[in-house]
This record gives structure tokens, sequence and C-alpha cells, in this order.
């Protein structure tokens, strides 16, 4: 990879965090020396911007205290590399949806103050793909929540990213649990999303996987919050985000990746407790704001399943926002994914563990 590309990746993906977040890190996990030069981009984005970060607080202060965002956001969870991010990109392209974006995610903590140059910067700087697929992106493409929250807080699933020799302490720490702390970050991090991009917009969107495991939390936060589900063959999901996990961590890490063994064997169980959450919950959903979505079904027929969630959850204006929906879908047509592989000896043992499992409904 080109030593300007890797380092715009890195800015993207894991830049600009709050000094008192990198310190926490750094002090409960063990950093490997070797891969300190993954920590040069974030610790030094981010005590630049931390003055500013300040000033953004004392700004907006008083109306962070008072604004209210939508309290039925639409909330699109299910397991990593489900086809999340391409109904994501689809329900944000509606012109009456708010959601996070890169422009916000990448320093949600100026992203106020600063929003035209961050912009600006970020189509200057950005890779035409993502760093762990093909997916094309730009400074204003929609982007999941739990990139923003790591900039302000450590307890999100971006820990065991950085830290993947600790990945399944952090995914039982930072999403089958929550702290009061987390809960205070997201209600802010909502906030200031709506902020960001609400204006004359009618509702909110939500993209975040780790959210399928805090489904109880959401509805005490936002009692009207609708979820949609994408489910995949559990195989799929799971060898693919192996593989980003593999990428990632190389990218970010300030630990040395696992081997792919030891990452299937982790990641098939986060899998089975990130999905078992989900449905201890599921009960706890009100009639009306659940929907269920085939990731097959998404892909062979998006407009069809986008027009089904508008009419089931009761979203507003479809006929409105379907010309822009079927753009998007058709820019997408041109999308072709990266190929997704393991090596002989971790496809083995995901054979062998999701033999294991109980049948995927």
């Amino acid at each position: 990879m080109h030593p300007f590309r890797r380092c715009s990746d890195q800015f993207v993906a894991g830049g600009c965090i709050r000094p008192s977040v990198l310190i926490q890190a750094l002090r409960l996990y063990k950093p490997h020396w070797r891969c300190g030069l993954n920590g040069v981009i974030p610790l030094l984005s981010g005590l630049v911007l931390e003055p500013l970060a300040w000033l953004q607080t004392a700004l907006y202060s008083k109306r962070l205290a008072q604004i209210q965002p939508p309290d039925d956001p639409v909330v699109v969870i299910g397991h990593w590399r489900s086809g999340t991010t391409y109904l994501h990109q689809l329900l944000a392209s509606d012109p009456a949806a708010a959601t996070a974006r890169n422009a916000f995610t990448v320093a949600p903590q100026v992203a106020l103050i600063l929003k035209p140059l961050i912009v600006g910067f970020l189509n200057r700087i950005m890779s035409v793909h993502r760093p762990i697929d093909a997916v094309p992106w730009s400074a204003l493409d929609p982007q999941e929540d739990e990139i923003g929250l790591v900039r302000l807080t450590l307890d999100t699933n971006m820990a065991g990213v950085a830290f993947p020799r600790c990945y399944p302490r952090c995914f039982r720490r930072y999403v089958l649990a929550s702290t009061a702390s987390f809960r205070r970050e997201l209600v802010r991090f909502t906030k200031l999303t709506w902020l960001h991009d609400g204006v004359g917009k009618s509702h909110l969107v939500i993209k975040n996987s780790a959210h399928t495991a805090r489904v109880l939390l959401l509805l005490q936060l936002y009692p009207n919050a609708r979820f949609v589900l994408l489910k995949r063959d559990p195989i799929a999901s799971i060898r693919s985000l192996v593989q980003v996990k593999q990428l990632l961590g190389g990218l970010m890490g300030f630990q040395a990746v696992p081997d792919q063994v030891r990452q299937v064997e982790e990641t098939v169980a986060a899998h089975a407790e990130l999905m078992g959450a989900f449905e201890a919950s599921r009960a706890q959903i009100p009639p009306g704001q659940l929907v269920e979505v085939a990731y097959t079904d998404l892909m062979a027929s998006p407009i069809t399943t986008v027009e089904r969630i508008y009419r089931d959850l009761g979203i507003g204006g479809w006929q409105r926002a379907r010309s822009s929906v079927q753009a998007r879908a058709t820019q997408a047509e041109n999308y072709h994914p990266s190929p997704v592989k393991l090596n002989p000896a971790a496809e083995q043992r995901l054979q062998e563990l999701m033999a294991q499992q109980p049948p995927h409904p």
C-alpha cells in the first residue's frame, strides 16, 4: 500500500482520538512496540484538535442540553458483514434522512465548528475505496456510529480492533455490557449527529452492528426506536469479518494481529453471543418496531426491500425518497466486492465450529 494512502486510511479509520481516550486505552491494554507507528496519526491529530474540541463544547453546550433528536430513529443492526453498510447507504440517500457521515465520525468533537474544512480535507485525502473492501466512499457517505463513538469513549467495539489480542475481553466489556459513561456519550453523539446532519431532515438513521446487543439500552433512550435486522448466512459474514479484522488490525492495531485460526474461533464465539443478546431482547421490542431483512433479498431486490422497510416501520416520504434510493442502488451495481478467502486451516476451523452451532433462523 502506498504510504500516503495508508496514512489517509489511518486518519479516517482511527485518527483524531481524544487524548484522554487514547491514554485510557494504553493504560488498560498492552500495546506492542512494533505497532507504535500506528499510534502516530491518532495521537498527533487528537492533540492538535483537542483545544478546538474544548471550543466546540463551550459553544454548543447549551444547544446540546436543549436539543431533542427524534425518539424514533431507524436503527440498522445485524452482525457485521451482513449487508448493513449497503442498506445504510440506501436509507441515508433519502434527502429527508439524517445520519452520521464520514465528515462527522472522523472527529465528532470538532465536526460542528469545522464541518466545511473537514469535508474539503477528506475529499482531498480519502482513498477511492474503503481500506477493508472495495466499497467506494467519500466525505459525505454514511458511516457506522461506532467509528465516531471511539473518538469520544473507549467503551466501543473498536477497542477490540485496536487491541486485537484483547478482542474477546473488549467485546464482552463494551458490546455485551455497557456503562453509564457510554450511555452519556451515546446520547451526546446522537445529539451531535442531529446537529451536524439534521437541518431540514425528518428522521434519523443509525447504523451500528454493535447495537444488535444494545437493543434494550436503545429502547430506554429512544422508546420508539425502529429496528432493521439484517440476516446473512453466518459462515459468510464470519469469514468476511475475520478478513476485515486482519486488515484493520494491520492498519490501526496497537498489537500484533492474531492468526486467522484464532480470529475465526473468537469471531464465531462473538457471533453467537451477539445474536444471543439480540434474541434475549427481541420480546421487548414493541410491535411494529422491527423489520427483518435477508441479505439475499436486499442484494436481489434493493428497492423492493427498502420500500417494505418504509412501509412496515411507518417511515414517511417513500415516493419522495424513491428516486434517490434508486440512484444509489444503480451506483452500487458497479461494485465488485473484494475476494473473501481464509487460509485452509482457518477455513477448516470455521466449518468445524459452525457445524456445532444450532441452525440459524
